[in-house]
């Protein structure tokens, strides 16, 4: 991570997807989660077994090729827009390019929530998806950099803020990227 994933051999390979479907008051309806399995550097390492508390036995019983996983992923999101703590589209898009998965299904546009967290009173430096609930004041459940615990953290957050009189998020807004 040090070295941004810059030196031969590194890439941010996704290793598991997690996501949350809302009702516009941010209540949960249904979540996804799928571990995936690398396939240029298919062993994890003691750092992102420790850091997502996914280990490399449950990615061997359990892990998807990532064409399955990414298609089963835009299944779950239907035509509704994704917002995400970040650019996660980048890192989804970057794995579809070093898997030359050129035919795959398009993602929906993403809303990158940061801006909106900004405009009510959360300070998003040194954030992760995870500190969101915490943040607006409702406790973190589960692994931190798990993907469905911090999918369910930001919504979480989300819909606390609104409760204490945040607008709803615009997702129509101009950070929508296709």
């Amino acid at each position: 991570m040090a070295r941004r994933w810059l030196a031969p051999g590194e890439f941010k390979e996704v290793i598991q997807i997690g996501a949350v479907r809302v009702t516009s008051d941010f209540s949960l309806i249904e979540t996804f989660e799928c571990l995936v399995r690398p396939r240029v550097n298919p062993v994890l390492s003691r750092y992102i077994e420790n850091l997502t508390g996914i280990s490399n036995a449950a990615v061997a019983a359990r892990g998807l090729d990532f064409a399955e996983a990414y298609e089963r992923f835009v299944a779950f999101a239907g035509s509704l827009p994704l917002l995400a703590f970040g650019r996660d589209d980048l890192i989804l898009r970057d794995n579809l390019r070093l898997y030359g998965l050129t035919s795959a299904s398009a993602m929906p546009p993403v809303v990158d929530i940061r801006r909106w967290l900004i405009a009510n009173g959360i300070d998003v430096k040194g954030m992760h998806a995870c500190d969101v609930g915490p943040r607006a004041g409702v406790a973190f459940d589960g692994h931190t950099h798990d993907g469905l615990a911090d999918a369910l953290s930001v919504a979480a957050g989300i819909r606390a803020l609104m409760t204490q009189g945040a607008p709803r998020p615009d997702i129509t807004a101009p950070e929508i990227y296709p």
